[in-house]
Order: C-alpha cells, then structure tokens, then sequence
C-alpha cells in the first residue's frame, strides 16, 4: 500500500512553486530602464494602478528583452535556419556577358599587348616574320571571339509551325565546333549532338547550329558551354524536352600539363521529357552513336 500523501506537506510545496514562479517572473523583463521610467518595484510607492507606471512605454512599444513572458520565443516553435550560401552565377555563364562593350580597348591597344606577349615570349616583334603578327591576332581574335557579339536568342525566334503535326524527336548530330578554353586560352574542338520534342513548331536546322558556334566563340568551359545551349533552346522554343551532348579534345591537356593526347571528354544535359525518362535518353543516344 502507497502511503497517503500529507495534505498539508503538499500545500506547502504548491506555495513554495507559487513563490518561486512569482520570484522568476519578477526576475524576468518586467523591470524597466532608467530612463524610460520608474521600476516595477517601486509600483506600490509611487500609487500606479494595474501595473502600469507613469511615464513607462506600453509593452508593444518596448524592445524585446521588457516585453516579459510576451517577448520570449516559444521553445516549441520552429528556429529558421539560414540556407546554404549559393555560390553567384559566374560571367562566363551569361549569355552576352555584361560590360564587354564597355571598356573595350582599341585595336591598336590589343595589337600593342600581342607585342608584349611576343617579347615575353622570347621573340623580337620587329623582325620580318612577326611584323604584322600583331595585326593579324588581332583580327583573328575577332573572328575567334565573335559570339559575343551575337545573340543566341534571337537566332531561334523565328519557328515554323507548319510541320503537319510533327512531335517527334529532332536530332541535328555532328556539328563541329572550336572554341578556347578560359582557363588557358588554348583551343579545344570536337562535336555537338542536339534533339528536341517540338511542341509550338521546329526551328531552322541551320540555327542549331549557328547557336552551338555563338557559345563556342567565347572563352567557355565544356559544362558551361553545354548547359548555354540547353538554357537558349529550352526558354526560346520550350520544346517537351531537350538533350545535348558535346564531346571535345582540349589542347590544354594535350599540348601543356599532362600532355595527354587523344583524351575524349563527354558532357551531356538533359531537360524535360530526356530527364524525366531513362528510355528517352537511351534512344538519344542511340541515334547519335548508331551512324551509317
């Protein structure tokens, strides 16, 4: 048998809880600065009437830590975690990269600097063979990097809608492409494969292409050169979905570094009904592999 509990032993630990909780919350924010007036404990000596003293602040206008029990955190409520920082979207991955029209230099500026690469390089730009080399870097880096004077969206904005009904895939495969790598400034090349599921119309095959060279006369990356031409097709024709492919030799690794030759790299993107569906990316890569 559990002995009966003494009333009064409970009475007296009920008061002492009692006591202590009055105790904590005086103890809590209920005091008020100097300056803002009077202290709680003063309430009874200077006659304020439902705890409110002259010259105090209402609660809602007090700052957290004098608002008492009505400024603490519920324990029980959720703690916002920050988010993990996201790394900003580099220049390289823009589609007209900003300022390039800005701050551009002459070409006599960018013939003088090929000159200081010849002499840091060991040679003398004076003599006959290099005379004019500065010239003609100078116009074949115009032609070399002339995607950024072109407009990757506007190439695709002309659709032709009359293709009786047609929503298969389109595949334009083996496009040649030479583009610089940004890290080096070496060239790499190789060939791009490109299918879509039409849904508003097909654009020119001509256009595909002329897409892959924009990106490509840049300073790019491989991946970042990928997922441009994935991004322009995918919010210009909104097709059902979208694979590219690029496969490139890059003479950074072949020609410096590692001095690996022959080294194939592969980078692919898939968007919508390609991403969604394993038998979808199959067959793409079926039709890219399987040629005549």
């Amino acid at each position: 048998m559990y002995a009966k509990p003494d009333s009064n032993t409970m009475t007296t630990r009920i008061a002492r809880a009692e006591d202590a909780m009055d105790a904590a919350l005086k103890s809590l924010s209920y005091r008020l600065t100097e300056t803002e007036g009077p202290r709680m404990d003063q309430t009874k000596s200077n006659g304020a009437s439902n705890g409110v003293l002259p010259g105090a602040k209402p609660l809602a206008d007090r700052p957290l830590s004098d608002k008492g029990l009505a400024g603490m955190r519920n324990d029980n409520a959720p703690v916002a975690v920050p988010g993990p920082d996201i790394a900003p979207v580099p220049a390289s991955a823009q589609r007209v990269p900003d300022a390039i029209a800005t701050g551009r230099p002459s070409r006599e500026e960018a013939e003088a600097a090929v000159r200081t690469l010849l002499r840091w390089a060991g040679d003398d730009p004076n003599r006959e063979g290099l005379r004019d080399t500065p010239a003609r870097v100078a116009k074949a880096y115009g032609q070399l990097f002339g995607g950024y004077q072109q407009d990757a969206d506007a190439l695709l904005e002309r659709v032709f809608e009359e293709v009786e009904g047609y929503s298969d895939i389109v595949l334009v495969r083996d496009i040649p492409f030479y583009s610089h790598c940004e890290h080096h400034m070496v060239p790499f090349m190789g060939l791009a494969h490109i299918a879509y599921y039409p849904t508003k119309g097909v654009v020119g095959l001509s256009k595909l292409a002329r897409v892959v060279d924009t990106f490509a006369r840049r300073l790019q990356t491989q991946e970042t050169m990928t997922a441009q031409i994935a991004d322009v097709i995918e919010s210009i024709l909104k097709p059902r979905g979208i694979a590219v492919m690029l496969e490139a030799e890059h003479l950074c690794m072949a020609m410096r570094g590692v001095q690996k030759a022959g080294v194939s790299t592969i980078t692919t993107q898939f968007r919508g009904a390609f991403k969604n569906d394993a038998n979808e990316q199959v067959r793409f890569l079926t039709l890219v592999r399987n040629k005549p």
